[in-house]
């Protein structure tokens, strides 16, 4: 049992959590006044399930929390934010068809007669917004018109409303730019400085060292280490979580580099893509790079026909023959497949097993006259169960019980059953912890092998140098340049991120009125 410190405002005793199987065994945590703690561990591993319990979402199966020195057992998320503990999760708890402004004050909406107050709503919001560096967006924009960066900056600023005495971050960055990290970060300091304690779940080692004062580490449901972070450096902790030691670089292997299989020519939409035009060759790892909302997810839509381009064509082979494509069923008859940045929203049936999941996109292999063969379909998830190494019980397994990356491992695995010639990857390691981003590499590496193009989105761009062969940036809706492996550097990478909005502002400054003297 662990005993609470004077100084404590959580702790919490012998929990544990079991459904199928134990996913939590006895763990032993406190959580001291002002402190920023790290909680990091491999997906499948407790994080979620562990944050969750404190934050009132699960019940625990064995163990009790003390909060503020009195018993702790809350009943539902409510019930604990009453008392001042929030949680910002992977999945954000937003209502896409409100207002930002509405969602942020959807329990507490300023009225007057009986009548919600625009006026106070509204300086209310820009308020909040402004504590995350949301001071652009308007408060009565649809939240669901925003990307996800920017949606989880909103539901951040949701979370800092009103007394907050324990805020729980569960991979916070994950989809906001260096920009964006950097008002968070500047946030935590100030909610440090007025006392508030701070759960920080993320397998971004260099943040945690950052961030952190301590750093509790989860292996297979079990807390294997809570030690100051200055103890550690990133080579152990990977040790610590995954139990093998893991390199730095990775070989994607031998492979050879062909003819193009995708080529894009003028795609535009709006102000959202502009004139965007490039090529991806067979076995080739294309990256996008690029702030939030300079229109990365949206040029993918296009290809993909999720969204309809307003000129431009887009081809396959060599030579080129351009293709119609006006939805999804058209791309996927291409053979062009989308694993989204949005698996929960678009990418997952999440009250669906593991096995009907896989099948959505393979049904002509798996079903006779009509109906699934459900021999063929378990035989089907199995396959990509081993070969992605999805932790689960099996086929049967629920999606919505796996943690966020074997969610995306089970999206990946549908789309590799397919033989799909080109793949567009928004985000693909979004959430996953450093061993299974390895694993993701290196499938993205026998998948070029085998002659597939791939086009890569991803909001880190460590990683994108990491695997890929070339890196275009888009800037404001623009594909400002593309650079080839061994001539580019990360300051080149950033400066053409924003180049287009600065050549944006410049010729807004030169169109603006004058004043006359």
């Amino acid at each position: 049992m662990s005993v609470c410190a004077p100084n404590a405002v959580l702790s919490v005793s012998g929990i544990g959590k079991t459904y199928a199987q134990p996913v939590l065994a006895g763990i032993d945590l406190t959580l001291m006044r002002g402190e920023v703690l790290a909680l990091t561990g491999e997906n499948g591993a407790g994080k979620s399930t562990l944050s969750k319990i404190i934050g009132g979402l699960v019940t625990p199966t064995t163990g009790q929390m003390r909060f503020q020195g009195q018993d702790y057992r809350p009943g539902s998320r409510a019930q604990a934010e009453a008392l001042g503990i929030r949680m910002v999760m992977q999945e954000l708890n937003l209502l896409p068809t409100l207002s930002v402004a509405e969602n942020l004050f959807l329990d507490n909406l300023p009225s007057k007669g009986g009548w919600i107050s625009r006026k106070q709503l509204r300086k209310a919001a820009i308020e909040a917004m402004a504590h995350v560096g949301l001071d652009a967006i308007d408060p009565d924009t649809l939240v669901g018109e925003l990307g996800i960066g920017h949606q989880q900056m909103v539901e951040i600023a949701r979370n800092l409303i009103g007394d907050c005495h324990v805020l729980i971050l569960d991979e916070p960055t994950a989809m906001l730019t260096a920009r964006e990290v950097e008002m968070l970060f500047e946030q935590i300091t100030r909610l440090q400085a007025r006392g508030v304690s701070i759960i920080y779940i993320s397998h971004r080692l260099e943040e945690l060292a950052r961030v952190a004062q301590r750093i509790a580490v989860l292996r297979d449901g079990n807390l294997v280490c809570v030690e100051p972070m200055a103890n550690y450096n990133s080579e152990q902790l990977v040790t610590l979580m995954v139990g093998r030691e893991l390199g730095e670089h990775i070989d994607m292997g031998a492979r050879k580099i062909g003819a193009p299989v995708l080529t894009v020519k003028g795609l535009s939409r709006a102000d959202k893509v502009r004139d965007v035009s490039f090529e991806v060759r067979a076995g080739e790892i294309f990256g996008i790079s690029g702030l939030i909302g300079a229109g990365r997810t949206e040029l993918l839509r296009l290809i993909f026909g999720a969204d309809i381009a307003d000129s431009g064509t887009i081809a396959l082979g060599a030579p080129a023959q351009v293709i119609n494509v006006r939805s999804p069923v058209d791309a996927v008859g291409h053979g062009i497949a989308l694993i989204t940045e949005d698996r929960k929203g678009e990418g997952l049936l999440l009250t669906q097993s593991i096995g009907a999941n896989i099948a959505l996109g393979n049904m002509p292999g798996i079903s006779r006259a009509g109906f699934v063969d459900n021999d063929g379909e378990n035989a089907l998830a199995q396959r990509q169960i081993d070969a992605m190494r999805i932790r689960s019980s099996g086929p049967a397994q629920l999606v919505s019980e796996l943690s966020g990356g074997n969610q995306q491992k089970v999206v990946i695995g549908r789309w590799l059953e397919r033989d799909c010639s080109v793949l567009l990857f928004d985000e693909p390691t979004r959430g996953i912890d450093v061993g299974a981003k390895f694993d993701i590499y290196n499938l993205l590496g026998e998948l070029t092998r085998q002659g597939k193009a791939l086009v890569v989105v991803s909001s880190d761009l460590r990683e994108l140098m990491l695997i890929c062969d070339r890196i275009g940036v888009l800037s404001a809706g623009r594909l400002i340049d593309t650079f080839d492996r061994d001539s580019w550097t990360q300051d080149e990478l950033l400066a053409a991120a924003f180049a287009g909005y600065q050549k944006r502002d410049a010729l807004l400054n030169e169109a603006a009125p004058r004043d006359l003297p």
